[in-house]
């Protein structure tokens, strides 16, 4: 795998993102479970061993475990699945992330159980964040940052993204891949991130965002605004793609040119 060094500031603007807008949520999935399958085809292809993908939960449990088990001919026999964050609380809790993927997705495709990295919930949550950096370091077999060919993430209504929160310390986290957070102002407050170190090394980070609730949000996240910027914002991918996948009602308030592909579009 190619290992990127990271250099950058916290406050860099965002570049060469594309920002696409669906007509519906279906729309949405289906070209997003097409977007994984290429760049799996592609790192595959390519010579590497692996395709590796960090989940995020909320809306994409669902929109992935509808879409990718349709995509025809899928094989995630070399998919290396890991998690951007993940709340501290048993598999069994319906706040797990890896619980709420495990029952309705990893069923569906070929993915191999030990190609699934999770944390040990049983650990004390800075021993936990711990054992997770050190399961992807050996997994990617690197000291340095592991590359993920892809990201998925997700963006809360205050424009935080994975475990990362407006004005939180962790925000300014430099040395560390993965950090444990205890005081989380979202419950649970104990949790595992991937810090802005980990996530802009990805070769592909690919952000979905639905539903009008998000709109507000958005617009100061894509088109900027008073204030420090938001988590979601710092975003961008040191030197790779940036992709932000809307459906209309999540990008109502938008004034700035975004892309309308048709239904089936490849990205």
């Amino acid at each position: 795998m190619f290992l990127w060094t990271l250099k950058r500031s916290s406050s860099r603007v965002m570049s060469g993102r594309r920002v696409l807008v669906f007509s519906s949520v279906g729309e949405l999935g289906s070209s997003l479970a097409q977007l994984l399958s290429s760049r799996a085809e592609k790192a595959l292809s390519s010579g590497g061993s692996c395709f590796s993908l960090g989940l995020s939960g909320g809306s994409l449990v669902s929109i992935l475990s509808k879409e990718l088990p349709a995509v025809p001919n899928l094989d995630c026999s070399k998919w290396l699945i890991g998690f951007c964050d993940e709340r501290l609380v048993p598999f069994s809790d319906p706040e797990s992330t890896y619980g709420l993927y495990k029952n309705q997705l990893f069923g569906k495709i070929n993915i191999p159980e030990e190609r699934i990295l999770a944390i040990d919930p049983s650990l004390p949550v800075k021993e936990c964040a711990e054992d997770y950096a050190s399961k992807l370091s050996k997994a990617f077999s690197t000291e340095k940052i592991p590359v993920f060919d892809v990201l998925l993430l997700g963006m809360g209504p205050d424009g935080h993204t994975c475990s990362l929160f407006p004005d939180h310390p962790l925000l300014q986290e430099r040395q560390k891949t993965v950090a444990p957070i205890s005081d989380s102002p979202k419950p649970p407050p104990q949790r595992v991130t991937m810090t802005l170190p980990m996530v802009n090394a990805a070769r592909c980070v690919v952000f979905v965002s639905t539903g009008g609730s998000k709109a507000p949000v958005l617009k100061h996240v894509l088109e900027g605004g008073e204030g420090p910027a938001l988590p979601a914002a710092l975003v961008s991918p040191d030197q790779g793609e940036l992709f932000w996948l809307l459906d209309e009602p999540a990008a109502a308030s938008l004034t700035s040119p975004v892309e309308r592909p048709g239904p089936g579009a490849k990205l």
